[in-house]
């Protein structure tokens, strides 16, 4: 367990680059290096984490420190790669709440919020390209984001995803492999799978108890109800906090997750601290815990029989489904809130252009734009 947590935490505080570049890392280490895992089981285990909502690197990283020590391993494997990011980013919702208000933190604002719109916009294009490539798909996405745009809410969200899951059963669920399904989950891993239904229901009917079980349910559902990864867990949050939290903390929070190593959801430790700032440590380790909480209850109760599930069309065909219309969601979201209050003129729309030319075409690490972005924002705040 030691020597989960020990490699896990390493990683926590040096993978840069989003999930994407986490399973990079993570197949380097485990695979090649250590050989904790073999290649195929690696592959099987970025399948699952793609086929359920959550962190995906995060719920790989949990399945590698299962493999290697079972349950205690996968949670060192969790603490080990979530707690450098959670330390920061809790570090600097308490930074910037001290300083709200000077001029240049206003301008690193407003430069990290014109970030948000070249991060989005190219995450919006990677997504169209892998999950949008049938006319079905394609016009699930554009549906899904009309809807959005016409209706911006958290139930429209939860309503669209539901509608996509069910058409993408029915209409890209097509079986091609008629071999039988077979296997059982073990007893702990169907109390996993129960534990995150009774905690997802609960979580819309004690919800107006007391601030900290509000925050609990609202990071949990958005955790249950994210698929594709960090980027779409902004216009959910943003819908279900809109309160709380004012659209530029949600893209400062977002714009700073760029420039960090570790789990991109690690922002809810930053939205949690801003949320209770009297309880600062206690509002980002809910929201924290809360976020996370859904993929890794999932990831542990099917990673047992994931290959029996994948054989069944009908799922593949919700998941597909699902996928498409996160893309559509995802559009909705670059539109509002994240272009409308970020480009206010020209010249910003310009600044967003010229970042998404160095980001795509000369391939810079996003921390250095974020650097770049946040100078940027100050020096036009004429400080």
């Amino acid at each position: 367990m030691w020597q989960v947590f020990k490699q896990f935490f390493l990683l926590g505080w040096t993978s840069f680059g989003g999930p994407a570049a986490h399973l990079g890392y993570f197949q380097q280490v485990f695979v090649q290096r250590l050989a904790w895992v073999d290649q195929r089981q690696y592959a099987s285990m970025v399948a699952l984490s793609q086929f359920l909502p959550g962190p995906g690197s995060s719920q790989v990283g949990f399945a590698i420190g299962y493999q290697r020590a079972g349950l205690v391993g996968g949670l060192a494997a969790f603490m080990g790669f979530t707690f450098p990011s959670f330390l920061i980013m809790a570090s600097l919702a308490s930074f910037s709440a001290a300083y709200i208000g000077h001029s240049w933190v206003d301008g690193i604002i407003s430069g990290l919020k014109l970030l948000a719109v070249v991060i989005v916009a190219d995450a919006c294009q990677k997504m169209f390209q892998s999950f949008c490539r049938q006319t079905t798909t394609i016009i699930v996405a554009i549906l899904s984001a009309l809807v959005l745009i016409v209706v911006p809410s958290f139930w429209t969200q939860v309503w669209v995803l539901i509608v996509a899951a069910v058409g993408g059963a029915i209409f890209l669920g097509v079986n091609k492999n008629n071999e039988p399904v077979q296997g059982h989950i073990s007893v702990s891993h169907r109390l996993s799978l129960v534990l995150f239904v009774v905690l997802f229901v609960c979580a819309f009917f004690f919800n107006n108890l007391n601030p900290i079980l509000t925050l609990w349910n609202d990071f949990f559902v958005a955790g249950s109800l994210v698929f594709g990864g960090g980027h779409v867990v902004l216009p959910l949050l943003q819908t279900m906090a809109a309160d709380s939290l004012s659209p530029d903390q949600f893209l400062t929070a977002y714009g700073a997750a760029q420039a960090l190593p570790g789990p991109m959801f690690a922002l809810a430790s930053y939205l949690g601290a801003l949320i209770l700032p009297q309880q600062l440590v206690l509002g980002a380790s809910v929201a924290t815990l809360a976020i996370f909480t859904p993929g890794l209850l999932l990831m542990y109760a099917l990673l047992p029989s994931w290959q029996n599930i994948a054989n069944r069309p009908r799922w593949t065909g919700a998941i597909a489904g699902i996928n498409a219309s996160v893309v559509g969601i995802l559009l909705a979201a670059l539109y509002q809130p994240i272009f409308v209050s970020a480009v206010h003129g020209v010249s910003d729309l310009l600044w967003v252009l010229i970042g998404l030319l160095v980001l795509v075409r000369f391939k810079v690490p996003v921390w250095s734009l974020v650097i770049g972005f946040a100078v940027l924002g100050i020096v036009l705040s004429g400080f």
